[in-house]
């Protein structure tokens, strides 16, 4: 199979694919380059022989696919009843109106891969065949090992970009999109954005890094990005303002957990006149001075919220804006207003306490032992002084100051907003984002690589897209679960097992008629707010 390079010329960066073959005459292997198109503003955009070239592929595979004629007395007897429930939510959601406009000649066959994704839990894509001749999905026919790779390799990145796009609009009215870096698990050692990463089980020995845009009242996810593993969450949050503006999005309202803050974040997010709620740093100046002010009062009646059980308190305080023009390179300085909730809680306070005094009893003994760690050196600087001596040995002496600063800032936590004037309203959503992250890794175990067969890099990116599209679903699931209290009763495979145990009875000449649905089966579709089958 062709593996695909990049080469920079004079600015440009222009895609190959590279194919081994065998130099009889001089015994050796070498190297057949196809251009194929360029990257522009990291997007792939293919050039006219390469896109005529899928589209035969494609046409190819079609013709490939056409069942063979079926016998006048055929009967079919299909699962059906999930599919129906699958079908209905990608109504609702616009998933399959959105993927059909992006995905024209493909979207079907990208359905089918998800819907089986959902219902069939750690099971390996190679078992697609058992499971499409039992089931009623929307490509109808077997997609046999080599169609499925061909469709990986078809999914070109602004198809994905578009489809992001189309879901961000549909949710960017109602909600506010929170902002997270999952990871996922894959038997793909070998590319070059996996990490090791060893489970218990020992099943799934490497984890891939991605960034999630969902929204936070219908909890479904509207965009993802894959990262490397060296990227940090502050830069994973710089580029997905880049990204904005690929998704064509004007204006987002964004929750992000501190781990996403920086100066530059901020300033960028100003820019941009996105809304947003982030967690800030006890140690940035503008929060630190003010509870300097504010700390000897603070813990007393009067800033008690009983509802939330915590103290509050809130400002309006003054950010200093900075932007630079790319082209002149001129500074520009301002003010922007900011609202600045702080929150004090006694159990968060006892946490802080405990960690923080198991991270210098760690740091105490790796000095002593003399078995340091790199990672570590900037606390051994910030918070002692290691003398040496030819008869005392190695001594140790805590900075009392800094871990006095760490100390006193026990059990407060710092949100800015630019347009959340009320604390309490402030808090309610960032701790709904907490909990949409634990519902997200449930969701992202059960969607995991594990069981997905190693692919070449260029592939990789097509199989998380169709898990992307598969994650829609499960969240959608997932949500009218939870709303209605389901969890007491079901897991979300038990009541897909309960769904698909409605048939599709079939034959030739003949309409289709469905096996009885209980009421159990119909209640089940109204806590999806979906109408039942009839």
């Amino acid at each position: 199979m062709p593996v695909r390079g990049t080469q920079n010329i004079n600015g440009t960066e222009y895609v190959y694919e590279y194919i081994s073959i065998w130099n009889s005459a001089k015994k050796r292997s070498e190297q057949k380059r196809n251009y194929i198109g360029k990257n522009v503003k990291g997007l792939f955009v293919p050039n006219k022989k390469y896109t005529l070239q899928q589209q035969l592929e494609h046409a190819t595979a079609e013709a490939e696919a056409k069942p063979e004629p079926v016998p006048a007395a055929e009967c079919k007897r299909l699962f059906y009843g999930a599919m129906y429930l699958l079908d209905a939510i990608g109504q609702t959601t616009g998933i399959i109106e959105d993927l059909k406009q992006c995905f024209p000649a493909d979207y079907k066959e990208i359905l089918s891969l998800a819907y089986f994704l959902v219902l069939e839990e750690n099971t390996s894509i190679y078992r697609f065949h058992k499971w499409a001749v039992t089931h009623v999905h929307p490509f109808r026919f077997d997609m046999p090992s080599k169609r499925s790779t061909k469709l990986f390799g078809r999914i070109l990145e602004e198809q994905k970009m578009k489809f992001f796009a189309l879901q961000s609009n549909r949710r960017l009215e109602q909600e506010y999109l929170v902002y997270d870096s999952p990871s996922i698990s894959s038997y793909s050692q070998s590319l070059n954005q996996v990490k090791s990463n060893s489970n218990k089980e020992h099943e799934c020995p490497s984890q891939l890094n991605l960034s999630l845009l969902y929204g936070k009242s219908s909890c479904l996810p509207v965009y993802y990005q894959r990262v490397a593993d060296n990227i940090t969450d502050v830069k994973t949050a710089e580029n997905l303002v880049k990204d904005i503006d690929i998704l064509k999005t004007e204006k987002l309202n964004l929750v992000m957990d501190r781990g996403f803050y920086s100066e530059a974040n901020i300033n960028e997010l100003f820019r941009k006149h996105h809304k947003f709620l982030i967690g800030g740093k006890i140690s940035l100046k503008l929060i630190r001075n003010k509870l300097n002010e504010i700390r000897d009062g603070f813990v007393s009646r009067q800033h008690y919220n009983s509802e939330n059980q915590l103290y509050i308190r809130s400002f309006t305080q003054e950010w200093d804006y900075k932007e630079i023009k790319p082209r002149t390179g001129e500074v520009i300085i301002d003010k922007r207003r900011i609202y600045v909730h702080y929150y004090y809680n006694d159990q968060i306070a006892t946490d802080d306490k405990k960690q923080f005094n198991q991270l210098l009893d760690t740091l105490e003994e790796e000095l002593l032992s003399g078995r340091e760690k790199p990672e570590h050196e900037k606390l051994y600087q910030r918070y002692y002084d290691v003398l040496e001596t030819p008869v005392r040995g190695r001594k140790i002496i805590p900075k009392q100051d800094a871990i006095h600063q760490v100390e006193k800032s026990y059990g407060f936590f710092v949100l800015l907003s630019n347009v959340i004037k009320d604390p309490a309203a402030a808090l309610k959503m960032y701790r709904t984002k907490d909990l949409i992250e634990e519902a997200f890794g449930n969701l992202n175990e059960r969607l995991s690589m594990c069981r997905m067969p190693a692919a070449p890099e260029e592939n990789l990116e097509d199989k998380l897209f169709v898990q992307f599209v598969a994650l829609i679903y499960l969240s959608y699931i997932k949500k009218a679960m939870d709303d209605n209290g389901l969890f007491k009763n079901y897991t979300i495979k038990g009541l897909l097992d309960e769904l698909d145990g409605i048939e599709y009875y079939h034959q030739s000449g003949k309409c289709y008629y469905l096996s009885e649905i209980t009421e159990k089966q119909k209640r089940l579709y109204n806590y999806m707010k979906i109408k039942p089958p009839s």
